[in-house]
């Protein structure tokens, strides 16, 4: 049995809930991964993971043993990447974490050319606007919008800024009115995102332009933590949103949307305006692929 290959069929099988969608990962034939797993489990005397015709899980005695297995095989890739000269050809591979509409617009054709420049490299990208915990999906970089400041653990580095336009369209306007001045937008059917997974009645947009403040509570009768069914709405005429500018600039310029109080800067919390970011962890910062990724698109997305 070759123990490292049967300890990344472990995490695998784990993460992927069966042995095929394993396997297709890895390369190999089912077979394969199910003869390292069995093997694995002879040599521990004991069973790893619960088979059921659905899905494969991991036995509770699994789940600690993947754990200390997972910062094993992290600890030999940082090992790995620490010697690797930062001017010679990347190989291997590398786990990335998107936000799923923001990597259909913006990112996906980056990583493409990405993948161009290091044909030696491998991409495992994953796109969910969940929050993702690394450590246990063993995300190598994650690309977050937000305050970098949100998990402490985490070495982050900016990409590119992430300013937000109010947008309605032109048919919501010429029925419901434009609204004049920031406390208009109380009266107004406003969409909201549901950040950090908050479905509540109403939200704070915050109107700063110099010295000027204004804090407005919103209200409408659509929340989603999904953008593109608020742009859907919006351009649906439902009402006005707050979203953000890499997701409307196109349907700004032509014409289908309208920035409303673009002499204002326009946030919803009371700190810095959110920001597109790269994270990893502290076991990544000696990484030549993390740091290449990392530049790469701090490069392309701040053109």
């Amino acid at each position: 049995m070759n123990k490292l290959q049967a300890l990344q069929a472990l995490l695998e099988v784990a993460d992927a809930g069966g042995f095929a969608k394993a396997a297709q990962r890895m390369g190999v034939a089912t077979s394969s991964v199910t003869r390292l797993i069995d093997a694995l489990e002879d040599e521990l005397g004991t069973s790893l993971l619960t088979r059921t015709p659905r899905k494969v899980s991991l036995t509770d005695t699994g789940e600690a043993y993947a754990e200390q297995v997972a910062k094993v095989l992290d600890d030999l890739a940082e090992a790995d990447d620490s010697i690797v000269d930062h001017g010679a050809m990347l190989t291997g591979s590398m786990r990335v974490s998107v936000p799923g509409v923001y990597n259909r617009l913006r990112l996906a054709a980056h990583l493409s050319d990405f993948l161009k420049e290091h044909p030696r490299l491998t991409l495992h990208v994953v796109a969910d606007d969940h929050y993702v915990d690394l450590a246990q999906a063993r995300i190598d970089v994650v690309i977050r919008i937000g305050q970098m400041t949100q998990d402490p653990r985490l070495i982050a580095r900016r990409l590119t800024g992430n300013p937000r336009y109010v947008v309605a369209s032109p048919a919501y306007l010429a029925a419901a009115g434009v609204p004049q001045a920031p406390a208009d937008f109380a009266d107004h059917a406003c969409l909201r995102f549901a950040y950090g997974g908050s479905y509540r009645a109403r939200q704070v947009w915050i109107f700063q332009r110099g010295s000027e403040r204004h804090r407005v509570d919103v209200r409408g009768r659509l929340t989603s933590n999904n953008a593109d069914m608020l742009l859907a709405a919006v351009l649906g005429g439902q009402g006005m949103a707050l979203l953000p500018a890499w997701l409307t600039v196109d349907d700004l310029a032509a014409g289908r949307l309208v920035r409303l109080s673009a002499d204002y800067t326009v946030t919803l919390q009371d700190d810095q305006e959110a920001s597109v970011y790269a994270a990893y962890l502290p076991n990544r910062r000696h990484s030549s692929k993390v740091h290449a990724l990392v530049q790469f698109l701090a490069a392309r997305l701040t053109r």
